[in-house]
């Protein structure tokens, strides 16, 4: 099995697994491609595809010893740990989840810094995961700064869920986190959401973005609320008139699996590209990459003169903060967003709250 690559009309090189098995060759082409190197930020994409690339040969491989020799869990469990969290990072980056791949890299980044890249399966035990623990507790991010609480609970809580995976598959018996106490181990805390002031929004409006259509799907998810994934995937189909002028999403969310029925409002509707007679089941919005959505939103954000950290899903946070701090109820608010539960929507509530006393106390005080 071999990794080999296949010049695009656009310069692109797709990656393509070259398999040749029972005197048969098959050929799977993994949706990964080397761009051409023009910038330093260039070489560390590719070099970051190619280390998924192999991540997934290692997997597929993997998966052939199996089928071919019978192996036991115990054999599976030799499999390269951090290959085996690397492909999971990009199976949800397939699926449109890029911000939890990328807390999957994240905490990739720090696995190889606390013990290396040769880690199997087998060799994460309840010892790997303390000292994971400790090396979060002591060590400092890409930046040399304090990794936060939240950061902390979030890499270890992945590679909680990578482990869980990995039963699930039989690669291994059990998950070793689960003899772990809850108490020891690193504690989310009250995290915090970055959002789009109102005026910051009208500012994004005013400014150009290079791809008009990044603008256009960034905006309508700040008036709709709805994920990168659905957004990826919003089909005109899926956008019905109810009455007239009335228009709403109907969907099943990619993360939940849950149906979501989101009516539409002017503000979101003006950031609908043209139909030009697509079919239903054409794609609302025909993002690039998203390594270009990730590269150019932070771009057009400074441009507007905005200082934030700047993803995608700032747009959903924004959304909800919106809603609230304009009088809507929180209930109502939650089912908008397609939430399970009102207490993943309370966080934005605390931050309307703070939001509404810094306003409240620009009026300079008056001395009496």
């Amino acid at each position: 099995m071999r990794l080999r690559t296949k010049k695009l009309s656009n310069g692109n090189l797709s990656i393509y697994l070259d398999i040749y098995r029972d005197g048969k060759r098959e050929y799977e082409f993994l949706k990964l491609y080397l761009i051409p190197e023009k910038t330093k930020s260039d070489k560390n994409q590719n070099e970051e595809t190619l280390r998924t690339a192999n991540a997934i040969k290692a997997q597929r491989v993997v998966a052939l010893q199996n089928e071919e020799h019978g192996f036991t869990v115990n054999s599976k469990s030799k499999t390269n740990f951090l290959k085996y969290m690397e492909a999971q990072a990009f199976s949800y980056e397939e699926r449109g989840s890029n911000a939890y791949a990328q807390s999957i890299r994240n905490s990739i980044y720090h696995l190889r810094k606390y013990k290396g890249d040769a880690i199997t399966l087998k060799q994460v035990d309840k010892a790997y995961l303390l000292g994971y623990i400790e090396f979060l507790n002591s060590t400092g991010g890409k930046y040399n700064k304090p990794l936060s609480e939240a950061a902390k609970a979030l890499y270890f809580d992945v590679v909680v869920i990578a482990l869980n995976k990995a039963v699930k598959d039989e690669i291994i018996p059990n998950n070793p986190a689960h003899k772990i106490n809850y108490k020891d181990r690193p504690q989310q805390g009250e995290a915090t959401k970055q959002y789009l002031t109102f005026d910051e929004v009208k500012a994004l409006i005013a400014t150009p973005c290079k791809y008009e259509i990044l603008k256009q799907a960034f905006l309508f998810a700040c008036f709709c609320g709805l994920r990168y994934s659905d957004i990826k995937g919003l089909e005109w189909g899926k956008i019905q008139e109810v009455k007239s002028g009335e228009m709403q999403v109907e969907i099943r969310q990619q993360k939940t699996g849950e149906p979501l029925y989101l009516p539409l409002s002017p503000n979101a509707l003006q950031w609908l590209p043209e139909r030009d007679g697509a079919k239903d089941t054409d794609k609302v919005f025909v993002l690039p990459h998203v390594c270009t959505v990730e590269k150019y939103l932070p771009i057009w954000a400074k441009d507007a003169g905005i200082n934030k950290h700047i993803t995608f899903h700032v747009s959903r946070h924004t959304n909800a903060t919106l809603m609230l701090y304009f009088g809507a109820d929180i209930y109502t608010v939650s089912k908008l967003l397609g939430h399970t539960n009102v207490k993943t929507t309370q966080i934005y509530a605390k931050i309307v709250d703070e939001s509404k006393r810094k306003a409240v106390n620009l009026i300079p005080e008056i001395k009496i």
